[in-house]
């Protein structure tokens, strides 16, 4: 068993956790904000593609704006009271259950995303006809309730090991569903790029500007799951030692690390938008430089 003699190390973990979950908690709000509002104005984009990437910026804003300054709080307990006091166990659930419930929302929210750029490519013409934007609302209203009921149930009616197994067993089901959808769709990606170096822009614009569109939104999106899996998979497989072997000093330091790279995943999303749909870059560098000319008049 890892037992953590240098007390002097473990409080610097404690405040360096701290000081960048503050940081990034900060980053995740305004981002979000800022990509709330730019997916809103940005009517290029498919209807079902733009409600699923807003639901996806709703819940990095709430892990931003109440997940994160809680983890502040809880950490900065923890390091006062060096795990002897556990009065901050108020602290301690209110965090566990939106931790997970926000988490379980970006396993779900990545997964159907995914789902969709997969039927998109899949389905072809038939894609606007089975995938419409009444249904898509519907599967996130029902996603947003099976997380409130994961989240809940782990933490009022079973034991904190339950919790971690329902955690480890939802995150390990999302994450290879969307993995085999992004597999799917590279392989359709791959084919279409055989397809368009044969057609001719002149006979078949459409089909080629349609193409087009699919492959970038698609590849966009896999950079979203690529940074889930980065994020979450630490995770998942610190929740899985403890399972095996029981829980640990080691394990305990080990997540303040691993729960800190979940968090950073809600400010890296709204970069990634940014970089690979150019029109969401574009909503939002026009709104920044609206803010910056209001400031300066």
């Amino acid at each position: 068993m890892y037992i953590v003699e240098n007390f002097e190390e473990l409080y610097l973990s404690y405040f360096a956790n701290c000081v960048i979950n503050a940081i990034l908690s900060y980053a995740a709000i305004m981002l979000n904000i800022v990509t709330i509002q730019a997916l809103r104005k940005t009517a290029s984009l498919p209807t079902v593609l733009r409600t699923l990437l807003l639901n996806l910026a709703v819940s990095d804003l709430g892990v931003g704006a109440l997940v994160q300054p809680l983890y502040v709080a809880f950490v900065a307990v923890r390091m006062k009271d060096n795990y002897n006091n556990y009065d901050f166990e108020g602290i301690n659930k209110a965090f566990g259950i939106l931790a997970n419930f926000f988490g379980y929302a970006s396993f779900y929210g990545v997964t159907v995303l995914s789902a969709d750029r997969f039927l998109a490519i899949h389905l072809h013409l038939r894609y606007r006809e089975l995938v419409t934007p009444k249904r898509v609302i519907a599967v996130v209203v029902a996603m947003w309730i099976v997380s409130g009921f994961s989240s809940l149930l782990g933490f009022r009616r079973l034991s904190w090991d339950i919790a971690m197994i329902i955690f480890v067993v939802n995150g390990a089901v999302c994450l290879t569903a969307t993995t085999f959808f992004h597999y799917k769709i590279l392989a359709e990606v791959r084919r279409h790029s055989h397809q368009i170096h044969r057609l001719q822009v002149a006979e078949n614009g459409k089909i080629l500007t349609r193409a087009l569109k699919i492959r970038k939104y698609a590849v966009g999106t896999f950079y979203v799951y690529l940074v889930l899996l980065l994020c979450y998979f630490p995770q998942i497989c610190v929740f899985s030692v403890e399972l095996a072997t029981g829980h640990s000093a080691l394990a305990n330091h080990v997540s303040l690390y691993t729960l800190t790279m979940i968090l950073l995943n809600s400010t890296l999303n709204p970069l990634i938008y940014c970089w690979k749909m150019r029109h969401v870059r574009h909503a939002v560098m026009s709104m920044l430089l609206n803010i910056y000319r209001s400031r300066s008049v």
